[in-house]
């Protein structure tokens, strides 16, 4: 009897000890390392699930060492690579990163690099050492798990109901979702609600009733000034076939806001900063923080707002759509996109395909001779697009010339040519390199600036921010002067603006910069195409939203920005209601709009449902003593 409680105690006590203190030794690193702690509450149930998985993989293991092994590479990953995303970007590990896994792999560079790959080694190791199934306990907890597995798939629905009812579900808070359920009840969790999540197209009656919904908040609208009018033209300057140049600046921010680090100057260039306040210091409102570009890209194109925690462009793009990029290449623009980066970096080159760049320059077309660590500094950058896109020019024929920088990335590198020009007397050494990425970004793009508008006095350009820079785990650096808090849990109304907020400016040829106040980015492709006075509908006019209203889908709620400039945060505990009802409303309209054009059976297009035809407004010229030298393609720093 002795022999065989021994035999118990080595085969299956020693395996459930070895678990429970494996979860009490990564739960402490993750809380002392990257300041994410477990809620007391959570512990329990999933440490319990924890226990009953050690169970089902220990009788599929062959013996105890490898068994060991697998049970803390698998902890391993829930237990860090979690916080670690939170750290990072604010909220957990979901579903839909599996799909996004190789392009994640590709974000890393040097120890991270090898250290996610000897991840992705010792996984599949020790799974292929451990698992058998010749004995009788491990074909029973082989049923075991396909049955789980099988109820999850068959009856996602009731689970991830009788889950939610349990443990909650906040989906604007997924670090709260996290910290209250743990990692191993979070992930199942929100592998139900994955599986219960249908994708089936929307019928043909759904889209066209939100199509008919959406067309009373088509305004022919003036765009937004100062005083709430219209300002009248100038002066009488070419508008059909103008160029286009858009310029999209990597985690591109104003540090300057962060009054307590103590910069010892101005992060952004004179000529820039003169530049963003003749636009009002107008800000592009992004989906994302600190990374997922693929999302801002996707909206600043194609019109459409992100609405997921998921990257638009690798699995949600399905079909060939009318984005910006399509509907000026089918207007005769000569359409490119460049980007220095490795091609297939989040899907681009189906995505670019699906919207409808004609040509894409990436990594391999250009010379790599301006380096910042693994990133091209933006003035080759620049200087290489103008030559290959300046032929294009002196054809006559207009160029929508997308361009997408790679320098600004994390880690904030910079070369010798680069040097540090600013401290951060109470930041640490992120935000000083961040200061001095920014000050050189600014500086180089108003090279460009000076150039581009001499040399395409008439084009449109439009520059703005991607998101905001990653400045420390846990918003740290942004709560030191109280821009954000630690948690989205904690944020203000104004904090959820705030945390998507990035520097926009729009230069309408000759009548110089537009004050546009908060835009989200999705409103960028109806602006431009307004400003061309090209008289095409599109379903991008679908998601104008009411007038005098501009609503930031965040995933799990929206922010509302109102005509009196009161803002609302919906999210399920409404403060202004009727704002919030009217939007949620919209949104819904939208999205359905969105299943079906990019990736349902695009009833919209086959069908017309699209709104008439409205005529372009009247241009907005910034008022005030810097117009007359900001409008001036020839001016010192424009």
């Amino acid at each position: 009897m002795v022999k065989y409680g021994r035999m118990f105690l080595f085969h299956w006590g020693l395996p459930l000890a070895a678990v429970a203190a494996l979860y009490g030794i990564f739960q402490w690193f993750a809380e002392r390392n990257l300041g994410v702690a477990l809620r007391p509450e959570a512990i329990p149930a999933d440490l319990t699930l924890h226990l009953i998985l050690a169970v089902l993989l220990r009788a599929l293991s062959r013996n105890l060492a490898v068994f060991l092994v697998l049970a803390t590479v698998l902890m391993a990953l829930l237990h860090l690579g979690n916080p670690m995303k939170i750290a990072i970007l604010g909220g957990p590990l979901m579903p839909d990163d599996a799909g996004s896994l190789p392009t994640l792999m590709l974000l890393l560079e040097g120890g991270w690099l090898v250290l996610g790959w000897l991840a992705i080694a010792a996984l599949t190791l020790s799974l292929l050492a451990a698992i058998t199934l010749k004995p009788w306990r491990a074909r029973i907890a082989a049923l075991g798990l396909a049955g789980a597995v099988a109820a999850i798939t068959l009856t996602p629905q009731p689970l991830v109901a009788a889950m939610d009812k349990r443990f909650g579900n906040i989906v604007w808070d997924q670090h709260g979702n996290y910290i209250r359920r743990g990692p191993l009840v979070h992930i199942l969790q929100e592998t139900t609600r994955h599986a219960a999540r249908r994708d089936d197209p929307p019928h043909r009656g759904h889209v066209l009733a939100a199509s008919q919904n959406l067309m009373p908040s088509m305004y022919p609208a003036a765009l937004p000034a100062p005083d709430g009018k219209a300002t009248k033209k100038a002066e009488a300057f070419p508008r059909a076939g103008r160029n286009v140049h858009m310029i999209v600046l990597e985690s591109f921010w104003d540090p300057s806001v962060l009054k307590k680090a103590g910069l010892s100057q101005d992060p952004f260039a004179k000529e820039f900063r003169a530049l963003w306040d003749a636009t009002g210091k107008s800000r592009a409102l992004s989906p994302v923080f600190g990374g997922y570009t693929a999302n801002a890209e996707f909206e600043a194109l194609c019109g459409f707002p992100v609405t997921e925690d998921a990257v638009f462009f690798e699995g949600r793009l399905r079909n060939e759509v009318p984005c910006l990029p399509r509907t000026l290449g089918g207007l005769g623009y000569e359409t490119v996109a460049s980007h220095p980066n490795v091609a297939v970096f989040w899907n681009r080159v189906n995505a670019y395909k699906r919207i409808g760049f004609g040509t894409y320059w990436s990594a391999k077309d250009f010379q790599l001779d301006d380096m910042n660590g693994e990133f091209l500094g933006d003035a080759s950058l620049y200087r290489q697009v103008m030559e290959k896109v300046e032929p294009m020019l002196d054809t006559g024929t207009p160029v929508f010339n997308y361009v997408l920088t790679f320098f600004g990335h994390l880690d904030y590198p910079l070369n010798d040519n680069r040097p540090p020009v600013i401290t951060a007397k109470h930041g640490d050494q992120r935000l000083a390199l961040y200061a001095n990425t920014v000050h050189y970004k600014t500086l180089e793009l108003m090279d460009l600036l000076k150039d581009l508008r001499a040399r395409d006095p008439d084009g449109i350009i439009v520059i703005f921010g991607d998101h905001l820079p990653f400045l420390g785990p846990n918003f740290e650096n942004y709560t030191q002067s109280g821009v954000l808090a630690r948690s989205r849990s904690e944020f203000t109304d104004k904090m959820f603006v705030e945390v998507s907020a990035t520097p926009l400016i729009v230069i309408d040829g000759r009548q110089g910069p537009l004050r546009l106040g908060d835009m989200p980015m999705y409103q960028l492709p109806s602006l431009i195409l307004e400003l061309l006075d090209r008289p095409v509908a599109t379903p991008m006019d679908l998601t104008r939203t009411p007038k005098d209203f501009r609503v930031r889908p965040l995933p799990g709620m929206h922010v509302v920005q109102g005509p009196g400039g009161e803002t609302a945060v919906c999210r399920g505990e409404e403060r202004d209601p009727a704002l919030c009802e009217m939007s949620s409303a919209w949104l819904d309209n939208v999205r359905t709009i969105g299943t079906d054009l990019f990736s349902g059976r695009q009833h919209v297009l086959r069908e017309n449902m699209l709104p008439p035809v409205v005529p372009a407004p009247e241009p907005v010229l910034p008022p005030g003593p810097l117009q007359s030298s900001l409008t001036s393609p020839n001016a010192a720093g424009s």
